[in-house]
């Protein structure tokens, strides 16, 4: 085991309750540095609040959470997160390149507006994703792929070692999900962890080389390879053995189940 200091996130015994209804009990997690991590698991399971807990938009009940050996406020900067695209209001006012340059208000102080620094990075951002054209336009004018093209330049922009993002593929069309695994693969080529919470069993192996199911709890964790078994799926999702087992590149012969959905 990596020592903490070199493991993009440590969470210890981490339980989070809405209304008394744990959300995520007892979770122990630790993620390596330079991969790109998927979590999945079915709806209700915990995804998404996993990541804003780290974020510190949803407290904790108990439990630790460590980023690089430190706590995430201490790390703040070097995180970047791209929320889901419903829970954003898309009729705010403001513009394309206004929202990717606020991914560069945290480098620059309470005092300091951006500047012509901040617009160019915001721009080669834009470029990167294939949205320069659109700078001036109103986020409220953009499809539903370009919006998610946007908030991916944010990210960018703020050229962060560790990224969140909360279901980038869903409701994008064919060419800009092509375009966001790109992007992805791109970032950990240089370096970056990038964890995406991910809906689409059948392109797991396709898009990421290490794994999380989660529900709950985490039921597995580690290498695709090794993870994404017919078994591990059952665990997580309940029934449906056979089609799971066929995603997993599995045969379903000799697990057996009953109940479930």
């Amino acid at each position: 085991m990596a020592a903490e200091s070199e493991l993009a996130l440590v969470v210890r015994d981490l339980t989070v309750a809405y209304q008394r209804r744990p959300v995520l009990k007892d979770v122990n997690l630790s993620l390596p540095e330079g991969r790109l991590i998927g979590i999945v698991g079915p709806n209700g399971a915990g995804k998404s609040t996993l990541m804003k807990v780290v974020l510190g938009m949803v407290p904790r009940l108990s439990g630790e959470v460590w980023v690089w050996g430190r706590p995430p406020a201490a790390a703040r900067q070097e995180i970047g997160y791209v929320p889901q695209r419903t829970a954003v209001d898309w009729d705010f006012p403001t513009d394309v390149l206004d929202v990717v340059m606020m991914g560069r208000y945290g480098t620059l102080g309470l005092l300091r507006w951006p500047g012509a620094r901040e617009r160019e990075l915001a721009m080669a951002a834009l470029e990167r994703v294939g949205m320069a054209e659109y700078a001036r336009r109103q986020i409220s004018q953009l499809s539903g792929g370009q919006q998610q093209r946007v908030f991916l330049a944010r990210a960018l922009a703020q050229d962060a070692r560790l990224y969140f993002m909360d279901e980038p593929f869903a409701g994008v069309d064919a060419a800009t999900e092509r375009a966001i695994v790109n992007l992805l693969r791109g970032l950990k080529a240089r370096g970056r962890t990038v964890v995406v919470v991910h809906h689409d069993l059948q392109t797991v192996r396709e898009y990421f080389d290490w794994l999380v199911l989660l529900n709950v709890r985490v039921m597995a964790a580690g290498p695709v390879e090794r993870v994404f078994t017919a078994e591990n799926l059952t665990r997580t999702y309940g029934g449906r053995l056979g089609s799971l087992a066929h995603v997993a590149g599995a045969s379903p012969a000799p697990l057996r189940t009953s109940g479930g959905d």
